[in-house]
């Protein structure tokens, strides 16, 4: 496996925890041992998100710590174009963005904390939804 979509969720999580599944998958986005498959609407999605003040305070990280991770992400994202909308097929419109990115971009899997949220409309498309530590399993 090796072109993924993380959903907003797993990018939080890998840093508010250096030591958890969503940090292991972002260091091997880093290694590019994954391809991150990103559309500027999603990109956009995980720094509004990253940047909000309660995030800051769990994460430790600054504005210009996080400009600088998100800088090093935007390097390592191969981006996305949207040719097709299926809008809706999520019940939380915001999971909209990650689901078309994944479809449009052939992603292997689309990696997020929420499965339940994602798995009905995946299946429709032939997607895979995995979380973080299943995606790790499977690559060892």
């Amino acid at each position: 496996m090796r072109r993924v979509v993380l959903d907003t969720s797993v990018v939080v999580a890998g840093l508010r925890s250096r030591t958890g599944a969503g940090n292991a998958v972002l260091r091997l986005v880093a290694q590019q041992e994954l391809v991150l498959l990103a559309t500027p609407a999603l990109f956009l999605e995980y720094e509004e998100v990253l940047k909000r003040a309660e995030q800051r305070l769990a994460h430790g990280l600054g504005l210009k710590d996080i400009d600088s991770f998100l800088r090093a992400l935007a390097s390592a994202c191969e981006p996305v174009e949207i040719h097709f909308q299926w809008r809706p097929q999520l019940s939380d419109a915001d999971d909209e963005s990650v689901l078309e990115t994944a479809v449009n971009g052939r992603a292997d899997a689309l990696v997020t904390h929420n499965v339940r949220d994602f798995r009905s409309a995946a299946e429709k498309f032939g997607l895979r939804v995995l979380r973080p530590g299943e995606l790790l399993m499977e690559r060892r």
